[in-house]
């Protein structure tokens, strides 16, 4: 596969008609010496003179934001999904230093973001998305990081130009057709040794089956499979993964996902049964993520 192709081909998703004025707002945003704070919420602040109106019209020119939270000097954006309470689950179960790792369906960067202060070698974010890579780079621009974000796929992965010591992914299988496809190609994309580390919906059961909704899940369109643990391990282990540890199992909550003004969609609240907040709208158990890690042989 010529990924330098793809990237060039990509590139030019900037000038669609629905992005340009994005990319455009990005590309204006004056040099700023900021100082930077890499916590629950990423704040940037500066000494500077700063025009907080821009700021914000870029912020809210960039939206839907989904991953967060974020402080540009006095914007403060209250993404739909409070990411920090998922980071601060997984970081203590893993160790990056020193390490090449991937975010695989990245989004704007947060988790990326955060990532920094673990000082891997190098961090590479993959999601082929031209908002969210407009998102990273109204960030990046005063964070001034050196993470790549490549506007490629989970399908990518094993042509990629080199290998990872540790590779998230996070809330991407149950949008694959092909699971246990999505979980070979990221095993291709780790060294001998190297960690997996997951996070996808699952359902309650012993057996070794999985959830295919019919039409929509919690009403998103674009979901395949939700398997019980026991189906998911079959899973990891067909595509090459050993070594699979659970770290944890938690019911999505308005705690950490909601509606806010920097989405302007519908959030969970409006997902699940009105009645039955153990249903999503469609009558399917509510959502529930498994967080693992598991290692390639």
């Amino acid at each position: 596969m010529d990924l330098d192709r793809l990237r060039k081909e990509r590139e030019s998703w900037s000038s669609w008609k629905n992005i340009i004025h994005r990319t455009k707002a990005v590309e204006a945003l004056p040099q700023i010496e900021a100082k930077i704070t890499i916590s629950d919420t990423i704040t940037i602040e500066s000494d500077d003179k700063i025009d907080n109106d821009n700021i914000y019209n870029t912020a809210k020119i960039l939206k839907p934001w989904r991953k967060g939270p974020f402080k540009v000097f006095d914007t403060f954006i209250d993404t739909e999904w409070q990411s920090n309470l998922k980071y601060n689950l997984l970081i203590p179960h893993v160790e990056i230093k020193d390490k090449r790792v991937a975010d695989v369906g990245c989004n704007n960067g947060y988790y990326m973001f955060r990532m920094l202060e673990e000082k891997p070698a190098k961090i590479v974010g993959f999601d082929p998305s031209a908002i969210f890579k407009a998102q990273f780079d109204f960030i990046n621009h005063f964070i001034k990081s050196d993470i790549e974000y490549e506007l490629l796929g989970i399908e990518h992965i094993p042509y990629y130009e080199y290998k990872f010591e540790t590779i998230f992914c996070l809330g991407v299988l149950y949008h694959r057709p092909d699971p246990i496809k999505a979980l070979k190609d990221l095993a291709k994309g780790l060294v001998k040794g190297g960690e997996l580390i997951l996070d996808t919906f699952m359902i309650d059961g012993d057996e070794e089956i999985a959830l295919s909704p019919k039409d929509r899940y919690s009403k998103i369109p674009n979901i395949y499979f939700i398997p019980t643990i026991p189906a998911l391990k079959n899973w990891l282990n067909r595509a090459g993964f050993i070594d699979i540890e659970i770290i944890d199992i938690v019911k999505t909550t308005t705690q950490e996902q909601r509606a806010t003004q920097w989405v302007d969609t519908q959030s969970l609240e409006d997902f699940l049964d009105p009645n039955d907040s153990n249903k999503t709208v469609e009558g399917y158990p509510a959502p529930k993520r498994v967080y693992l890690k598991a290692k390639v042989e």
